[in-house]
C-alpha cells in the first residue's frame, strides 16, 4: 500500500515558477515509477509527465516539456515536479500517481494516486 500526498500548489502570475511535491509512505517508493497528472475544470484529466523507479528515464507531454522537470529522491520517498515558464492554460489540479508497470498516459495504468494539489496560473 502506498499513499500519496502532494503539496506546493497555489497562485502564481504567468512566467513564473513552482514547485510540486508528491510525498510517499511505504517502504516500497523507489519500486515505482512516478507520474503526473492534471485535470482542469471542465476537462479530462491528462498525463504530464513520468520518471521510472530509479529517475533515470523521464518522459513529458509535448505541453509540458522544456518547462517542466521530474525529478525523484528515494531516500525521502518524494517526487517532484519543477514548473517553469507557467502559462495560464497550466491551471489544473495537479496529482500525482504511483504504478510498477506503468508507463504511458493511462491513469488506469497507476495504482495509487494522491488527492490532488491547485496550481492557478493567472494572466
Amino acid at each position: 500500500q502506498v499513499q500519496l500526498v502532494e503539496s506546493g500548489g497555489g497562485l502564481v502570475q504567468a512566467g513564473g515558477s513552482l514547485r510540486l511535491s508528491c510525498a510517499a509512505s511505504g517502504r516500497t517508493f523507489s519500486t515505482y515509477n512516478m507520474a503526473w497528472f492534471r485535470q482542469a475544470p471542465g476537462k479530462e484529466r491528462e498525463f504530464v509527465t513520468i520518471i521510472n523507479w530509479s529517475g533515470g528515464r523521464t518522459s513529458y507531454a509535448d505541453s509540458v516539456k522544456g518547462r517542466f522537470t521530474i525529478s525523484r529522491d528515494n531516500a525521502e520517498n518524494t517526487v517532484y515536479l519543477q514548473m517553469n515558464s507557467l502559462k495560464p492554460e497550466d491551471t489544473a489540479v495537479y496529482y500525482c500517481a504511483a504504478g510498477k508497470g506503468a508507463w504511458g498516459t493511462a491513469g488506469t495504468s497507476y495504482e495509487y494516486w494522491g488527492q490532488g494539489t491547485q496550481v492557478t496560473v493567472s494572466s
